[in-house]
């Protein structure tokens, strides 16, 4: 599990890891059923108060998204495709809205905007690159 904690963002350090464990949830980087990190070790790991890791995985609990095995430790919990849906639209509008809102204060197009867009998406997009090649 790879986090990286930004001291200098103004958003509290809780926010970021659960931000970052959701985000790697959803994409399937961490997979349902997997262990997480210890608090001590990650708290150790990315020099923050335990107790700060300690609350974003209690969250992350509440949230559904992890589950306590008693004694063992913390797991990625299963997640219904339909929040899982929720949650990735979720996250990817946030992603958008803050793109949306730098294209028009930096004065571009929608046009222009969809057609960067578009053109990324391509790149990144894994089907689109494996056809590509065929």
């Amino acid at each position: 599990m790879l986090l990286e904690i930004n001291n200098h963002s103004g958003v509290p350090i809780y926010r970021q890891v659960i931000e970052q464990i959701k985000h790697q949830i959803m994409a399937g980087q961490l997979l349902e059923a997997q262990q997480l990190t210890s608090v001590r070790d990650l708290a150790a790991q990315l020099r923050v108060n335990p107790m700060t890791i300690s609350k974003a995985y209690a969250m992350l609990e509440a949230d559904g998204l992890l589950e306590r095995r008693r004694g063992i430790g913390l797991f990625v919990a299963r997640v219904q495709n339909t929040h899982k849906m929720q949650t990735q639209t979720r996250i990817l509008e946030g992603i958008l809205n803050q793109a949306a809102i730098t294209a028009a204060q930096f004065g571009f197009t929608e046009k222009q905007a969809m057609e960067m867009f578009e053109g990324l998406y391509k790149k990144y997009n894994s089907k689109t690159r494996d056809r590509s090649n065929e």
